[in-house]
C-alpha cells in the first residue's frame, strides 16, 4: 500500500512518519504542502515526494490511503475528497468537528467499500492492553468508577487550537482522548449525563470542560480535559478490592516506561510496563482496515459511537 500525507503538519514529521517507517507493507509516496519549504524539509529528512497543492497528491492514481493531519475544520472537505478520490482515509482526530459530517463521510466510505480511521493511538499501547487484562481478571474486585484526565498549559499565539474558524476548542483536542478512553472501558452503552464547556471571557472556543458518562450497568467516568491547565495525562480506577493510578495514559512516547501504582489497603505496588510505540502499531491497525471488510465495519461504528458522546457533551449531556 502507498500512503501520501496531506499537509505538513508537526505531528507527521515527528511521530508520524518515524512509525511509518517501521511498516514493511506501506510505502510512503510523500507531503503535500502549499508551503514549498515545508515539503522540502519533509522531502529532506524522509524522502518521497513534495507535491505543491493537496488536489495533486489526492490526484496521484499511484497513492493508494491518505493521511490527513490537517486542523479540524479542514476534515471534512478534505476527508471527503480522498475518499471520492478512492482512497482509504486515515484522519487525526478529531474526525471531523460535527457529528453530521462524520456521519456523511462514513456514509461515503461505507459506499465506496473505503477504509476509515480516527487516530487514537494510545488505545494500542501495550500499557493499555495490561489495564484491561487486569480488569478481565477482577484485579480490583467490582467495579466503582473511573477517572480520566488530559490538560496542557496554554500554547505558544496563533495555535490553531484557539482558533474557532480552524476547529478549536478543548473538546475537539484534548477531550476527544478521555472520551475515547471512556468508550473502551465503559463498552457501547455509554452515554454522556451530564457535561460542562467553559468558554472564558476574550475566549472564541472552550478552553476547558468535564463530563460524566455511564452506561447501562450504572458504571460511571468522570473525564475532564483543557488546554490552558496544569499538565495531566491520567487514568484512576477505582474498585472495591483495589484502585489503580497511571499518569501517561494517553502520550506515552516510543521510549516511555509507564509506571501502574496499584494500591490495596495500605500497599501501593509499583509495577513498571515495557516501552512501545503506539503511533506504529495505530498505523498497522489502520493497514488491517484497508484489506479486511470485518474491520473497516468495526473503525466506522467506533468512530460514529465516538462523535456521537462528543456531541452530547456539546450539548450538555442531552441524549440524542
Amino acid at each position: 500500500m502507498k500512503l501520501g500525507i496531506l499537509g505538513a503538519a508537526d505531528i507527521a514529521f515527528r511521530r508520524f512518519l518515524p512509525a511509518l517507517k517501521k511498516c514493511s507493507d506501506i510505502t510512503y509516496a510523500g507531503v503535500a504542502s502549499r508551503t514549498p519549504e515545508k515539503a522540502a524539509r519533509f522531502v529532506e529528512a524522509y524522502g518521497g515526494n513534495g507535491y505543491s497543492s493537496y488536489e495533486a497528491l489526492i490526484a496521484d492514481k499511484s497513492i493508494d490511503a491518505v493521511y490527513v493531519p490537517l486542523p479540524p475544520a479542514l476534515h471534512y472537505e478534505w476527508g471527503k475528497k480522498v475518499l471520492e478520490s478512492g482512497k482509504h482515509l486515515l484522519m487525526e482526530k478529531p474526525f471531523t468537528a460535527s457529528l453530521r459530517e462524520t456521519e456523511t463521510l462514513l456514509a461515503l466510505a461505507e459506499e465506496k467499500h473505503l477504509a476509515v480511521y480516527e487516530n487514537y493511538m494510545f488505545l494500542y499501547h501495550s500499557q493499555l492492553q495490561k489495564i484491561k487484562a487486569m480488569l478481565a481478571d477482577r484485579t480490583f474486585g467490582e467495579m466503582r468508577l473511573f477517572r480520566m484526565s488530559f490538560g496542557f498549559p496554554k500554547r505558544a499565539e496563533g495555535d490553531f487550537r484557539y482558533n474557532k474558524a480552524l476547529g478549536g476548542g478543548a473538546l475537539l483536542d484534548c477531550g476527544g482522548y478521555p472520551v475515547r478512553l471512556a468508550l473502551e472501558l465503559l463498552g457501547d452503552t455509554t452515554r454522556v449525563m451530564q457535561a460542562k464547556l467553559s468558554q472564558p471571557e476574550g475566549y472564541e472556543v472552550d478552553l476547558y470542560g468535564s463530563a460524566v458518562l455511564e452506561n447501562k450497568d450504572g458504571l460511571c467516568a468522570q473525564i475532564s480535559f483543557g488546554m490552558d491547565n496544569s499538565y495531566k495525562c491520567e487514568l484512576e480506577i477505582w474498585g472495591s478490592r483495589a484502585s489503580l493510578f497511571t499518569d501517561r495514559i494517553f502520550t506515552a512516547p516510543p521510549t516511555c516506561q509507564p509506571v501502574l501504582y496499584c494500591k490495596r489497603q495500605d500497599t501501593i505496588q509499583k509495577v513498571r510496563l515495557d516501552a512501545d510505540d503506539a503511533f506504529f502499531k495505530s498505523i498497522c491497525v489502520f493497514q488491517i482496515a484497508c484489506t479486511e471488510e470485518r474491520f473497516k465495519c468495526m473503525r466506522r461504528r467506533e468512530i460514529k459511537q465516538q462523535n456521537i458522546l462528543t456531541d452530547q457533551i456539546r450539548r450538555g449531556g442531552k441524549q440524542i
